[in-house]
């Protein structure tokens, strides 16, 4: 580790106040991707603003047909709350399946959104159940807010508050974890929302993506036949040591059909 500033405010407009008087401070919530790529000297920012201390960013309400997370609300309680069981169970499902324990109780999803890793689970969850991501100054659309790999829609002095999740009339999420981390080899979203079905995939790209084709299919049969026949091009997927793009296309078939099964 190295030498840097560390504030910890105890109100969203210190810390928005912190962000904006220095261009290389970074916001530190959970900790769970920041601190290790500091270690790694992966990342060296001249501050740390520490939001844990902003009690109103966290907690689960519902409001508006939506069920409402607030940005510090950590893995475990996402998981955990009976709001979440009994709305969204898919929701509490994906959280449950994040790392293990101490990451669980670290992390928080407001972290994992901004951090926006490519084999998070977040990600797949919020663009599958059409979320909304709230910053202190704006509503943004899942489907816009995630650009790329480790990139999102957010300003450099902009900080996620809540997530706004619309009720689905049913969803599941169900992932291929890496042995060790846990994190998605390929995790597939599926949901049934008010406005249509959703096929939303992490892990297995270097963003977030939905896939049209499925959700097309499952529109007018909403089974895991009527998908079993669709190929996913993964000539641009995720590579590495765990997994080849081409099993990782495979995987993506093969996760979304368990979902739509685990659904229905």
């Amino acid at each position: 580790m190295y030498q840097f500033d560390y504030q910890a405010p105890d109100s969203l407009e210190a810390a928005l106040a912190a962000l904006r008087e220095n261009d290389e401070a970074k916001i530190v919530a959970g900790g769970m991707t920041l601190l290790p790529t500091m270690k790694l000297r992966l990342a060296r920012p001249e501050a740390l603003i520490d939001i844990n201390r902003i009690g109103s960013l966290a907690g689960v309400t519902e409001k508006n047909r939506a069920i409402v997370i607030g940005a510090m609300t950590r893995h475990a309680d996402v998981a955990a709350s009976k709001l979440v069981r009994d709305r969204i169970p898919g929701l509490a499902d994906l959280a449950e399946t994040i790392g293990d324990p101490q990451v669980r109780n670290r992390g928080t999803i407001g972290g994992s959104v901004a951090n926006n890793d490519p084999a998070a689970d977040y990600p797949a969850g919020l663009v599958g159940l059409g979320a909304t991501v709230v910053t202190d100054r704006r509503e943004i659309a899942a489907d816009d807010f995630f650009t790329d790999m480790f990139e999102t829609a957010l300003e450099a002095d902009e900080i996620i508050t809540a997530v706004h999740f619309p009720i689905p009339k049913r969803a599941a999420y169900m992932k291929f974890p890496n042995p060790a981390s846990r994190y998605a080899i390929v995790g597939v979203m599926v949901a049934e929302t008010h406005d249509g079905i959703r096929v939303a995939v992490t892990g297995a790209a270097p963003c977030v993506f939905r896939v049209t084709a499925m959700e097309d299919a499952l529109k007018k049969d909403f089974t895991p036949d009527a998908i079993a026949p669709i190929a996913v091009d993964g000539a641009e997927f995720n590579e590495d040591i765990h997994a080849s793009a081409e099993y990782r296309a495979h995987l993506v078939n093969v996760m979304a059909r368990r979902a739509v099964a685990a659904v229905g």
